[in-house]
């Protein structure tokens, strides 16, 4: 019996992330998974019911259970200066060491993308780099000792790049092509990205099954643009990956396209790489996709790390119902050229589980 918490977030985080559970929930039971649903009040609700967006014990109870399902945080319009508003995604990545961050994306022949055949999967290391609010114990990875001059902190370790690396090598072994891309830009940041890329070449030699290679972050940049085919697998650092990733969401239709997975070695959370949107919020009319997506990443990730086959099964449902959904096209949202509702397209997915079974 897996244990899963529910922690809806904000704005059309109440409408995709039910959208998520329920086709879960129906995958789940399609292959005899159990599962136990925790459903966790946090951000505006959590402030609305505890007088804290991470409510007290929520860590603790978060600790005990297998991953969780977190919807998008809606921090940008939380009030300024009150320690109560925080915002629960990089608490929960820091505290939980989420290090690993894996983005897939793929092209639908039947929906608008740049470019075809799109294929890729996105490993990011998300607890060091250059990203200021977790690279440190304590304290902030910015300074100013003038008022005319800030200072930014880079922080990489031998541990966390082998451990991203291994990630993005086992995932390669998963998937067709088996290639891994080590991104970097060694060339400038030859401490820092250095150490990086070396713990990527020594990883790359337990994998002798598996290609490698590595590219200039600004080359690839360029080279992702013009012929994304050619890549597979990408391994990076935080600031890099961040950036790519939206770069790569933008080859298929945007971030309603990009879903997610933030993982430790123990836990996970599933989590859309979009925002909250507030702007079409209770309209109804939000793509469901990513959530439901981060989903069937969620339970791939659990497969592997609890060898449970009947999680693996969930996760090939989840994503051939999906397709099934998408190649229809008669339940789409208005971003996807459709006129369907947010609950009329999760509802279609979770009918096809039974059809594609």
């Amino acid at each position: 019996m897996l244990k899963l918490a529910i922690l809806e977030g904000d704005d059309i985080g109440l409408e995709v992330v039910p959208e998520c559970v329920k086709v879960m929930r129906e995958a789940a039971a399609a292959t005899g998974l159990g599962i136990d649903w925790r459903p966790m009040p946090i951000s505006r609700a959590g402030h609305a019911a505890a007088g804290h967006t991470v409510p007290p014990g929520t860590l603790e109870t978060l600790a005990t259970l297998d991953g969780w399902v977190l919807g998008p945080i809606g921090h940008r319009e939380y009030p300024k200066g009150d320690p109560s508003w925080l915002n629960p995604h990089p608490l929960f990545r820091t505290h939980f060491g989420l290090f690993a961050n894996y983005k897939p994306f793929r092209s639908y022949p039947n929906l608008p993308s740049l470019h075809k055949d799109i294929d890729l999967l996105f490993l990011r290391e998300t607890t060091e780099g250059f990203k200021t609010d977790g690279n440190l114990f304590r304290g902030y990875g910015e300074f100013m000792p003038t008022e005319t001059t800030a200072i930014g902190i880079c922080v990489t370790t031998a541990h966390k790049s082998r451990l991203i690396a291994e990630a993005a090598f086992e995932a390669a072994r998963d998937r067709p092509r088996r290639k891994v891309t080590a991104v970097h830009k060694n060339t400038v940041y030859r401490y820092g990205d250095g150490l990086f890329a070396n713990e990527c070449r020594e990883v790359a030699k337990r994998f002798p099954d598996v290609e490698f290679e590595e590219v200039i972050v600004d080359t690839f940049a360029m080279r992702l643009v013009m012929k994304p085919q050619q890549y597979d697998t990408i391994v990076t650092t935080n600031l890099y990956g961040d950036i790519l990733t939206d770069e790569a969401a933008g080859l298929i239709g945007g971030l309603g396209m990009a879903p997610g997975v933030n993982a430790s070695e123990t836990l996970a959370m599933a989590q859309a790489t979009h925002g909250s949107a507030p702007d079409i919020a209770g309209r109804g009319i939000a793509n469901p996709y990513a959530m439901i997506m981060s989903g069937r990443l969620l339970f791939s990730w659990l497969a592997r790390r609890h060898d449970e086959p009947r999680a693996a099964q969930a996760g090939t449902l989840v994503e051939r119902a999906m397709e099934r959904v998408i190649a229809q096209a008669t339940t789409l949202t208005p971003d996807l050229g459709g006129s369907a509702r947010t609950q009329d397209m999760g509802d279609a997915v979770a009918r096809a589980i039974d059809a594609v079974r």
